[in-house]
C-alpha cells in the first residue's frame, strides 16, 4: 500500500505542477506580463514546485534527509540519466548550443551549495544567501535577454517566446485559468504529503534512512518531467532545449528549493552527503564541460556511459 500511495502522490505532484505552470503562465500573460519575464521566473519556479513542496513536507514530517536527498539526487539524475537515456535514443547535438554562461552559473551555484553544506546545517541565513545568488542570476539573464531582443527583430522574438513558452495560450478563458491554478494549489501539497509520508514508511520498513529514499525513489520520481522533456527534445533534434532544461533545473534546485525551505526551518546535512553524494553531484556537473565548452555531441556511446554511471551510483547508495 505504501508503494501505491507513493506512486499516487508522485502522479498527483506531476499533474498538479503542470496545471500550476499552465495557470500561472496564462494568468500572467492575460495581466500583461511579458513572455520573457514569465519564462525566466514563473515557468522556472512552477516547474520546481513539486520539489519545493516535497522539501517543505519533509521538514514538517521531521525527515530533512528527504529534502536534501531529493535536491542532490535530482541534480545527479538530471545529468547522468536525463541526458544519458535520451542520447541513447537519438544523439544530442550539443555542439550547436551555446550554454556556456548558464553552465558556469550552475557550477558556481553547485560550489556555493557544497561550501555551505560543510557548515553542517542550512539555516535562514543560508536561505537568504542562496536566494540572493538566484536573484542576481535572474537579473543578469533578464538583462541579457532584453539586450538580445533589442538587437534582433522584436516582433518576431515576441512570437517566438510565446511559441516556446510552456502551456501558453493567450486566448485561454478565465474559468480555465482559475481551474488550472486551483488544481495546482490543491494538488501540490496533497501529492507532496502522500509521497513523503509513504517514503518515510518505506524507509522504516526496509531499514534505510530517509536520506537514501530521498536520493533514489523521490529524486528519480521528481526527475521524470525533465526526462520526458529531454527525450522529446532529443527526438526532435532540439539539443538546446534538452541541455538548457537540465542546467536550469539544477540551478533552481540548489538555489531556490533549499533556499526557500531553509527559511521555513533548519535543514541538517547528513555526513554521507559530505563524504560522497555532494562530490558525485559535482563530478556529474563537471562531466558536462566537454559538451558545453568543446563542442562535443552527446552521442549514443556517451549516453550509455552516463546512464551506466547513474545505475552504478544508485547501486552504491542502496548498498
Amino acid at each position: 500500500m505504501e508503494w501505491f500511495l507513493a506512486g499516487l502522490g508522485l502522479v498527483i505532484l506531476l499533474l498538479a505542477g503542470d496545471a500550476l505552470v499552465r495557470g500561472a503562465v496564462n494568468l500572467s500573460l492575460r495581466l500583461g506580463v511579458p513572455a520573457l519575464i514569465v519564462s525566466l521566473t514563473i515557468v522556472a519556479f512552477g516547474t520546481s514546485a513539486p520539489e519545493l513542496l516535497i522539501a517543505l513536507s519533509a521538514l514538517k514530517d521531521n525527515a530533512p534527509g528527504i529534502a536534501m536527498g531529493n535536491v542532490v539526487g535530482s541534480n545527479t539524475a538530471n545529468i547522468l540519466l536525463v541526458l544519458g537515456f535520451p542520447a541513447m535514443l537519438a544523439a544530442l547535438h550539443t555542439s550547436e548550443c551555446d550554454t556556456r554562461k548558464t553552465y558556469v552559473y550552475m557550477l558556481l551555484a553547485t560550489l556555493l551549495f557544497i561550501g555551505m553544506a560543510f557548515f553542517g546545517t542550512f539555516t535562514w541565513i543560508s536561505g537568504v544567501i542562496l536566494l540572493g545568488a538566484l536573484a542576481l542570476i535572474l537579473f543578469d539573464q533578464l538583462h541579457e535577454a532584453r539586450c538580445h531582443r533589442r538587437d534582433g527583430r522584436a516582433a518576431d522574438n515576441v512570437v517566438d517566446e510565446l511559441d516556446e513558452l510552456e502551456g501558453a495560450d493567450p486566448d485561454m478563458p478565465w474559468w480555465r485559468i482559475c481551474l488550472f491554478l486551483t488544481l495546482g494549489l490543491v494538488g501540490l501539497p496533497l501529492g507532496a504529503d502522500l509521497l513523503v509520508d509513504s517514503a518515510v514508511v518505506i524507509a522504516t520498513r526496509f531499514g534505510v534512512s530517509d536520506t537514501v529514499i530521498g536520493l533514489t525513489l523521490v529524486a528519480l520520481g521528481t526527475s521524470l518531467p525533465e526526462l520526458a522533456t529531454t527525450t522529446m527534445a532529443a527526438l526532435r533534434k532540439q539539443a538546446d532545449v534538452a541541455l538548457g532544461n537540465v542546467i536550469g533545473s539544477n540551478m533552481f534546485n540548489l538555489l531556490a528549493i533549499i533556499g526557500i525551505a531553509s527559511l521555513v526551518g533548519p535543514i541538517p546535512v547528513d555526513k554521507s552527503f559530505l563524504y560522497f553524494d555532494l562530490w558525485v553531484m559535482l563530478a556529474a556537473s563537471a562531466m558536462l564541460m566537454p559538451f558545453v565548452f568543446f563542442k562535443q555531441d552527446i552521442g549514443r556511446v556517451w549516453g550509455a556511459a552516463l546512464t551506466a554511471l547513474y545505475l552504478l551510483y544508485i547501486i552504491v547508495v542502496l548498498t
